[in-house]
């Protein structure tokens, strides 16, 4: 059975402030994921050594990625990526729209994905949304639109995931669940799996949405202390399967 886990990796730097790529990696290899979702990744940034994080993760997972840089400054880049072992075709890495008007906002992007499953295709998109609601708004409504979402070559089972910066009380998340249905829900949880603050998890901010092409059959998050120093936010995970069988 298929399982994707979403983490805010807060660009390897703890809790404890160590910045620990490897921690990351061990963290996710525990979850024995088949597709990773990373936010907030540095790829050479002076400030966390120069080391592309993404290309360390993915080696030490086995695994190949697609890494999109939300922000760039000269060769400095920082973002988000998509990890894998299964065959897989990067459909689209973009930003997402800000406010032209506000300063100081940090850019935005996502990614999708195409992945194999043996004959059957799925769409995997990521993103790490903004802080400021009016920003968020405009973002979820880009994510729901033609581009992404609604693109006609996103066909058949799709998740989309990553760091909302929203709860479920919030305008962006409803605009998502108009679309697809949320995991944490649609398995029926009480109370909800949280994430954020990991040392505390009391905040539902990571979020994993699904087709009604798939079955959510678990969700869950780590709570041992490696996990909970690892990062400011705790990796989520979710268990699916498909409804359509290949060629159905």
């Amino acid at each position: 059975m298929p399982r994707l886990v979403t983490y805010n990796v807060h660009r390897c730097v703890g809790v404890d402030r160590k910045l620990d790529v490897s921690r990351i990696a061990d963290v996710l290899a525990a979850l024995q994921p088949d597709i990773v979702c990373l936010q907030e990744l540095d790829v050479g940034r002076a400030r966390t050594g120069g080391v592309d994080q993404a290309g360390a993760i993915a080696k030490q997972l086995s695994m190949a990625f697609r890494f999109h840089p939300a922000m760039t400054i000269e060769s400095e880049l920082y973002g988000d990526a998509i990890l894998t072992s299964r065959p897989e075709q990067l459909m689209r890495a973009a930003a997402l729209p800000t406010l032209p008007n506000l300063r100081g906002l940090e850019p935005r992007g996502a990614l999708w994905s195409a992945i194999d499953f043996d004959g059957i295709t799925l769409n995997v998109f990521n993103t790490h949304l903004g802080l400021v609601p009016r920003e968020q708004r405009l973002q979820a409504a880009a994510l729901a639109g033609s581009e992404w979402l609604g693109d006609p070559a996103c066909k058949g089972p799709t998740i989309l995931t990553g760091d909302f910066n929203a709860t479920s009380i919030t305008r962006p998340y409803q605009t998502l669940v108009r679309r697809l249905a949320d995991a944490q829900r649609r398995l029926g949880l009480k109370p909800s799996i949280k994430t954020f603050p990991s040392s505390f998890p009391a905040i539902r901010i990571d979020h994993c949405f699904v087709s009604s092409d798939i079955r959510v059959t678990g969700v869950m998050t780590p709570l041992d202390p490696v996990a909970r120093a690892a990062s400011d936010h705790l990796p989520l995970a979710v268990d699916f399967e498909f409804t359509a069988q290949p060629g159905a």
